[in-house]
C-alpha cells in the first residue's frame, strides 16, 4: 500500500455519523440476549431453535420477547452496518488519494484478519462466532459487487430476497398439508453444534467449537443468504450517505422502520407462540425459514429506527448525556465489546468453566445477558473518558495496514473501522 494510503488516519469525531455507533452500541444488548440462550446446556433444546421448554411464565415471557424481537433480527442489522462501513472506509481512503487497487487490497486483508479473529474466538471461547462469517461474506461481496453500479446492487439484493421469500412460502406447506413429522431436525442439528458448551473437558469443548465453526461461517456468511443481502443493501445505502444525512431520507427511513419492524415481529410471532405452547403447530421447523426472512426485514427496520432517533437527537443540538455517550462509545468499540461478551460468558456459564448456566433458566439468563452488556457499556465508557480505543480495534487496524499508525492506540473516537461487526 502506498505511503499516502497508510497515512490517512482514522476518522475524526466530527466525521462520524451518530446512527451507526448508536445502533451498534444498543444492539449489542440483543447480541448478548441471542447468544446466551445457547449456554443453557443443562436442559435439552426441547423447543424451537436453541430455546428449551419454558419452565414457567417468566421463562415464557423471556422466550417470547427474544424470539419475536431478537433472534434472527440482530445479526442482519450488523451485516448491513458491515457493508455500510466498507463503503465508508473505501470512500475515505480514495478521497485521501489512495489507489483503488490499494484500497481493495486493504479491504481484503481486513476481511482475512476478521476470519482469523473468528477462528481464534471459536477455538478459545464461542462456537457461534460471527466474525468469520462476516469476513468470508466481506471477501466475496467486495470481490463481486463493491465496484458495481447501484442498479446491480439493488437487483441482486431483490433477487436474493425473492428467493428467501419463496423458500419461506414453500417451507410453510407442511403446516397446511400435515400436522406431524419432521419437527426435531433443526433442533437436533443445533443441539449437535452446541454440545461443546455442555462438555466438561476443556480440550474436548475446544475441539467441538472449532469443528462447528466452519459450518457456521459458511452457513451464515454465504449459504444463509441474509448476510450477503444485507451487505449489498449496506453498500447501496452508504453511497447515498443515508446514515450520515438521515434528514434527507426521512420518508425512506420511516417506511423501512415501520414496515421492517412490523414484518420482523409478525414473522417471529408464530415461532414464539409455538415455542411457549400457545400454538400447537407441527412440524415446528417449517417456521424457521419465515423467521429468518422476516428477521432480515426486522434488522433493517431497527437500523432505520435508530437513524431516525439519531436525527432527532442531532437536531436538538444538545451536548450528549452520559447514556448517549456510553452507548456510542460501545458502538465505536463494538468488536472489543462483542469479544468481551464471550470472555464474560463462556468461562462462567459453560460446563468446561464454572458451569453456572446449570442453575439458570430462560428468564434468569435473560437478566444475566443484560448484565453482561451493561458491563461492556461501562468498559467502553471508561475507555472513552480516557481517550483510548478498543484493544481489538487497535489490533485489527495494525494487522490490516502495512504500517501501523502512531495515533491508533490513543485516538478517542477516531475509529475508521465503521465496518466492524458483531453478531
Amino acid at each position: 500500500m502506498s505511503a499516502r494510503t497508510a497515512s490517512r488516519g482514522p476518522a475524526g469525531a466530527g466525521e462520524r455519523a451518530l446512527a451507526p455507533d448508536l445502533a451498534r452500541g444498543f444492539m449489542l444488548l440483543f447480541i448478548a440476549l441471542a447468544n446466551t440462550v445457547w449456554y443453557l446446556w443443562a436442559v435439552p433444546m426441547g423447543g424451537l431453535g436453541a430455546h428449551p421448554e419454558p419452565e414457567g411464565p417468566l421463562d415464557a415471557v423471556a422466550q417470547f420477547f427474544t424470539i419475536v424481537a431478537v433472534d434472527s433480527r440482530s445479526y442482519p442489522m450488523f451485516a448491513f452496518l458491515f457493508g455500510y462501513g466498507i463503503v465508508q472506509l473505501a470512500t475515505r481512503q480514495e478521497a485521501a488519494g489512495a489507489d483503488p487497487k490499494d484500497v481493495s487490497a486493504l479491504l481484503r486483508r481486513r476481511n482475512l484478519w476478521l476470519l482469523a479473529f473468528g477462528f481464534v474466538h471459536a477455538l478459545l471461547l464461542w462456537m457461534g462466532d460471527v466474525l468469520g462469517a462476516y469476513g468470508l461474506a466481506g471477501l466475496l461481496m467486495c470481490w463481486l459487487f463493491l465496484r458495481r453500479r447501484d442498479t446491480t446492487l439493488l437487483v441482486w439484493a431483490g433477487a436474493i430476497t425473492g428467493v428467501l421469500a419463496l423458500l419461506s412460502v414453500l417451507s410453510l406447506l407442511p403446516l397446511a398439508l400435515s400436522q406431524s413429522g419432521g419437527e426435531g431436525s433443526a433442533a437436533d442439528f443445533m443441539g449437535s453444534l452446541a454440545e461443546n458448551i455442555g462438555n466438561p473437558s476443556l480440550l474436548g469443548a475446544a475441539l467441538g467449537r472449532i469443528t462447528a465453526w466452519p459450518l457456521i461461517v459458511l452457513g451464515q456468511g454465504v449459504l444463509g443468504m441474509v448476510v450477503p443481502t444485507a451487505i449489498l443493501l449496506g453498500f447501496w445505502a452508504a453511497r447515498r450517505r443515508i446514515l450520515e444525512e438521515p434528514g434527507r431520507h426521512l420518508v425512506l427511513l420511516r417506511r423501512v422502520a415501520f414496515g421492517g419492524i412490523a414484518a420482523g415481529w409478525l414473522g417471529g410471532a408464530p415461532t414464539a407462540l409455538t415455542q411457549i405452547g400457545v400454538l400447537d403447530w407441527s412440524p415446528g421447523d417449517a417456521l424457521s425459514m419465515l423467521d429468518v426472512t422476516t428477521g432480515m426485514m426486522g434488522g433493517l427496520g431497527y437500523v432505520a429506527l435508530i437513524a431516525l432517533i439519531a436525527h432527532r437527537i442531532q437536531r436538538r443540538g444538545r451536548e450528549p448525556g452520559v447514556v448517549l455517550t456510553a452507548l456510542t462509545a460501545t458502538g465505536r468499540r463494538s468488536l472489543s465489546c462483542y469479544l468481551a461478551q464471550s470472555v464474560l460468558c463462556a468461562p462462567l456459564l459453560a460446563a468446561w468453566g464454572l458451569g453456572l448456566a446449570a442453575h439458570l433458566t430462560s428468564w434468569s439468563m435473560f437478566l444475566f445477558a443484560a448484565g453482561v452488556w451493561l458491563v461492556t457499556v461501562v468498559f467502553a465508557y471508561a475507555l472513552e473518558r480516557t481517550g483510548r480505543r478498543g484493544p481489538a480495534e487497535v489490533l485489527l487496524r495494525r494487522l490490516s495496514y502495512r504500517r501501523p499508525l502512531r495515533e491508533a492506540a490513543t485516538a478517542p473516537s477516531g475509529d475508521e473501522d465503521q465496518e466492524r461487526t458483531t453478531r
